[in-house]
């Protein structure tokens, strides 16, 4: 019997669907705001003196291109630095470990891991 239970184990964890790269950052940080699915309806969404934008849309407002160095640089908090905003600017939450990212223009600029796991997460919610 006993070894019956361990096999059934084996088999559900087996099918336990990891959560994709990001998703873990992006419920920490994000989904407060935007929602868990991305679309703006977070829990505290109707609180904000702005809407939260809808992140499954991004690709779709952008000519059908996933926007990933507006989204990495809005994330960051760096293009409106000296402007109000309502969204906070993450770039000292995601400090630490960072990787080579090429940009449009072939730069290789060294990012924080954790800033380029949302994004790529942000990118697998994208709608058509």
């Amino acid at each position: 019997m006993r070894a019956f239970g361990w096999v059934a184990l084996m088999v559900l964890a087996g099918c336990a669907v990891a959560e994709p790269p990001g998703a873990e950052l992006y419920d920490a940080l994000c989904a407060g705001c935007h929602g868990v699915s991305g679309k703006g309806d977070g829990v505290i969404a109707g609180e904000l003196p702005v809407a939260p934008a809808d992140l499954t849309r991004l690709s779709a407002s952008n000519g059908g291109v996933f926007p990933r160095e507006r989204a990495m640089a809005w994330i960051h908090g760096y293009p409106d630095r000296y402007s109000a905003r309502v969204m906070p600017e993450f770039g000292p939450l995601l400090d630490g470990e960072t990787v080579m990212v090429v940009a449009e223009d072939g730069t290789r600029v060294p990012t924080p891991k954790s800033l380029v796991l949302i994004v790529s997460y942000l990118e697998s919610l994208q709608e058509g």
